[in-house]
């Protein structure tokens, strides 16, 4: 038996860093901030730059926050800080009764009656981008992940009506990150509002771009409506549209940034789990070979792709494996309304309280080999023994990601499509460094040979 695939990764700092060297860390690379006690202390209470600060690691504790007393918490003011003039009142950052009508106008879409109705339109999306490959070479898997998983949102919630060229779009999806997507150190420090910050002057012709796609997205679907209502698709966007006016519909401005945090932040995020499964999986290739078995003998008994999600254990829990290593949403900023308690744990009114799947889903008093890449973490007969609060790739609590239940299913059809078909192997430069820029990116990208499979 071949030794486990340690993931890279930067290592835990021996000291704390200084206030600039902390503000320069922070705006490049977040992941590379957190020291020796973020991965061994069930929690740290320190006095920050911007004020107290909580790092929440034990998952009784996590429950207290995310769950327990939930009401008492709000997002963060330096996550809003960044993801509000991206999304705005969308509702990954909406707050009380915004947040409330969003939630309830998405409900239905995320049935599982609907999204098992989706699976035949993720499969023929996934066959239909795999043609790429038919003639092998190097590929960007990274680059290309975030294209098909535009390409299935596309055509499951929005019935193929994007507004815009995919290949631009993954290119400003790109930038936006690289921009708007950083913490700016005037946030780290609480400076005021008025001052102008640098990174949201960069990024505001790339969130002019999304708003634009997002408009005539929104008017394209109205003129299906206006000339027969029934002819439109009951979809993401039709439903979203139908919930707008009234004392507790959305507003269009609300509309407008839900479409927004779907076709950015909703897609995102699968499609970096996925560039970092099929990388991992080039790293272990005994866990490899034992995926495409069980790809190619499920293909050929079941053809309904909704089934393989239950059918394919051991495909499913390589990705939740890389979503372990690399959570896609690395950070979860709270701030408690009010003072709270937990045990002899004091958290101050304002206090930051982060809630980080990265050091949490990489702590050593919790996870075994924590570094490494072991998808038997996941398999049936060792579900049990993972706590629900030591893995949070999509949250947890009121505010679970509502479409994790898609996400699932995407990938698991994209995987068997992808990995039935080619192989993936790592070239020599192909050395990834995980960054965080609101999700967890590989700097430097996924360049990877692939072949068809014989």
């Amino acid at each position: 038996m071949n030794a486990p695939f340690i993931a890279p990764a930067p290592s835990p700092r021996a000291k704390p860093p200084s206030v600039l060297e902390m503000i320069r860390i922070v705006y490049r690379n977040p992941l590379e901030l957190w020291g020796e006690p973020s991965y061994n202390e069930p929690w740290i209470s320190v006095k920050g730059v911007g004020g107290p600060l909580i790092i929440a690691n034990d998952p009784g504790l996590i429950r207290h926050v995310l769950v327990d007393n939930a009401k008492n918490y709000k997002m963060a003011t330096v996550r809003q800080k960044v993801l509000r003039p991206i999304l705005r009142d969308g509702l990954l950052t909406a707050e009380g009764p915004v947040w409330k009508r969003s939630r309830k106008a998405m409900a239905p879409v995320f049935t599982p009656r609907h999204i098992f109705g989706f699976g035949a339109a993720m499969l023929k999306s996934t066959d239909d981008f795999a043609r790429r490959y038919e003639k092998g070479g190097t590929f960007e898997i990274a680059h290309d992940m975030t294209l098909l998983t535009y390409d299935i949102l596309a055509e499951t919630l929005f019935s193929g009506e994007i507004a815009g060229e995919p290949g631009r779009f993954a290119a400003e999806i790109d930038r936006l990150f690289e921009t708007m997507g950083r913490v700016d150190p005037l946030d780290i420090l609480r400076a005021p509002d008025w001052l102008p910050r640098f990174t949201q002057m960069r990024g505001r012709k790339t969130i002019n771009f999304f708003r634009s796609i997002v408009s005539d997205t929104i008017r394209m679907r109205e003129r299906v409506i206006e000339r027969d209502p029934d002819a439109a698709p009951e979809d993401f966007l039709t439903l979203l549209l139908r919930a707008e006016g009234g004392p507790n519909g959305l507003t269009r401005a609300e509309v407008e940034d839900n479409i927004i945090t779907f076709i950015g932040a909703g897609h995102e995020t699968t499609a970096r789990a996925l560039g970092w499964t099929i990388f991992l999986l080039s790293q272990a290739p005994q866990e490899r070979e034992r995926v495409e078995d069980e790809i190619t003998r499920v293909r050929a008994e079941e053809p309904d792709p909704v089934k393989w999600l239950d059918k394919m254990p051991f495909t499913r829990a390589a990705f939740e494996e890389a979503m372990r290593l690399y959570p896609p949403a690395p950070s979860i900023n709270r701030e408690p309304v009010e003072e709270d308690r937990y045990q002899d744990l004091v958290l101050p009114k304002g206090a930051q309280v982060l809630v980080m799947p990265w050091t949490i889903h990489r702590h050593r008093k919790i996870w075994e080999h924590p570094t490494a890449f072991m998808p038997s973490r996941f398999h049936p007969e060792n579900r049990d023994r993972i706590d629900r609060f030591q893995y949070l790739p999509f949250g947890a609590g009121p505010r679970v990601c509502i479409g994790a239940s898609f996400a699932m299913q995407e990938a698991v059809i994209a995987l068997a499509v992808l990995l039935g078909r080619f192989r993936f192997d790592a070239l020599p430069e192909t050395k990834p460094w995980p960054v965080q820029k609101l999700t967890t990116q590989p700097q430097g990208g996924l360049p990877m040979r692939v072949t068809a499979r014989v």
